[in-house]
């Protein structure tokens, strides 16, 4: 698992490594880097065989690192701290995809939604449900008291955009809908 740790002085069968434990969650990894060649080119063969069993997160042979070392390396460690496990820690996040800044590593909240009955009941036909929810009044709750005119030019747009070809409602009708909330 950390073909870059240092053998245990003691006990071969572990590596020179720990994790930061602050409140209960990581803050870091830390180890003393490997700086034997004839070792690290021993792990780099295993980790290639592992992955050719299909492991995806093996580690291909850095021939030039391990030049590096034969050249010799003075002992060192390290330790990482991503920015993302400080903000975590100062912010009081239970999770790392609390404070990542990319939207596509967070995972996805699902916004409840109104099913289409409930629309249907203020009289808004069917095919408009998804259109209304797009334009982002995911409850009929959401339209009260909004302008009319701006629902209207919500919804119609999306029509347009998305080419849906549905016959837009008038402004009135919109009115009438969220009379009837």
């Amino acid at each position: 698992m950390s073909p870059l740790c240092k053998r245990h002085r003691e006990n071969p069968e572990l590596t020179e490594r720990f994790e930061l434990m602050v409140n209960g969650k990581e803050l870091c990894n830390a180890y003393s880097e490997l700086n034997d060649p004839i070792d690290q080119l021993g792990r780099f063969q295993e980790q290639l065989r592992l992955s050719e069993k299909g492991d995806d997160e093996a580690m291909f042979i850095d021939n030039d690192f391990v030049r590096a070392l034969e050249y010799g390396m003075p002992p060192t460690s390290g330790m990482g701290i991503g920015m993302d496990r400080l903000v975590m820690l100062m912010t009081g996040q239970q999770t790392i995809q609390e404070v990542l800044f990319f939207p596509q590593m967070r995972p996805e909240k699902k916004a409840p939604k109104d099913p289409a009955s409930k629309y249907m009941e203020i009289g808004i036909a069917e095919e408009w449900v998804p259109v209304i929810q797009k334009a982002g009044y995911k409850l009929v709750a959401d339209m009260q008291g909004v302008n009319p005119q701006k629902v209207h030019m919500d919804i119609c747009g999306i029509n347009k955009k998305y080419k849906l070809d549905l016959k837009n409602p008038t402004v009135d009708e919109v009115a009438a809908w969220i009379e009837r909330i």
